[in-house]
């Protein structure tokens, strides 16, 4: 029986491979940099959008440009990012008592005050980021009041998030990184150091898609929860998947050319998601329909043993803490 992801935290894997062409300069350079420099212009140019329109179909081809730039990074879970709770601010999911909501819900006809850049970084955030503007330019029922200053403080703030991440990057952590080892680097220790926390973040996104994206709508066969999909209301459910997995597809290629079980099992895994039929996951319901996502999550738990076997001994690993446990 394969030992859940959180008990195989506690094993360390060490192995003497390690990497060969490729690695973890390679990855930031290649990989984080670009991709989070994506999601900033992604997301600035979709709050300059929104000072000229706040017509939802005006924004939303902007909104799924940000969020798809968001998915190319958002398994990069330490360094900035993790500062101040920044990535919460940016995507706030699960979000099971619908926190995001009710806090959201204050800020209509708040005081115009609370909207400003310093405030608005303040407030609560699930009631900030990607699934705030989902909730403003896909609601499922009609809004209590215009909500043109929501969506400007909203997207706004997310651009200001994005830019902050990227700066922090530019500014001395991707240094950091790259060089891992050398003497006087406070942040990495070692070049051992530097793969192993590159390597948790695959292994941890890997657990989030099978654990939630994928666990969290199909609930039980008997119970099927379509409802507590990610990004529902913007259809965006399985393009999510999709997205995530081509990205550290792209990630792992940048770390090691010589992990071919754990491409193929990249590769299989998105042929798979590419495949579904229902874009949020509605027809969970039916059979037929469930046993695709079904087979989509046994691919995804098999790609965690495959990197877990054969990327942590190529690139000379353990397993390190888990991410989201916010350790």
């Amino acid at each position: 029986m394969r030992l859940p992801f959180a008990a195989q935290l506690c094993f360390a894997l060490i192995a003497v491979a390690g990497p060969a062409g490729a690695d973890f300069p390679q990855t930031v350079q290649d990989h984080i940099l670009p991709g989070y420099r994506a999601f900033a212009d992604a997301s600035a140019a979709l709050a300059d959008q929104a000072q000229q329109s706040c017509d939802p179909a005006d924004l939303r081809p902007g909104y799924n440009a940000a969020f798809d730039a968001w998915m190319g990074v958002q398994h990069l879970r330490f360094g900035p990012v993790e500062r101040d709770g920044r990535a919460l601010a940016i995507l706030y999911w699960p979000d099971p008592k619908g926190l995001g909501a009710k806090a959201q819900k204050a800020l209509f006809g708040a005081d115009p005050a609370r909207l400003a850049p310093a405030a608005f970084a303040e407030q609560s955030v699930a009631a900030r980021g990607l699934l705030a503007l989902e909730r403003l330019l896909y609601p499922a029922q009609p809004l209590s009041a215009d909500p043109c200053a929501l969506i400007r403080a909203t997207s706004a703030d997310l651009a200001a998030t994005a830019a902050g991440v990227l700066a922090d990057w530019q500014g001395g952590y991707a240094q950091s990184l790259t060089s891992a080892g050398a003497a006087g680097n406070p942040v990495f220790l070692s070049k051992t150091e530097a793969r192993q926390i590159l390597f948790t973040q695959v292994m941890t996104a890997l657990e989030f898609i099978e654990e939630q994206r994928l666990g969290r709508p199909l609930g039980s066969f008997d119970a099927p929860h379509p409802e507590r999909a990610e990004a529902r209301a913007s259809s965006r459910s399985r393009r999510n998947v999709v997205l995530a997995l081509r990205a550290m597809r792209a990630m792992v290629a940048t770390l090691t050319p010589d992990a071919p079980q754990t491409m193929a099992g990249f590769d299989r895994a998105i042929a798979l998601a590419e495949g579904m039929e229902d874009a949020d996951f509605t027809g969970l319901a039916d059979p037929a329909r469930r046993l695709k996502v079904e087979i989509l999550q046994q691919a995804v738990g098999h790609l965690r043993e495959q990197a877990l076997a054969e990327l942590a001994a190529e690139l000379g690993v353990g397993i390190g803490f888990n991410a989201a446990d916010g350790d």
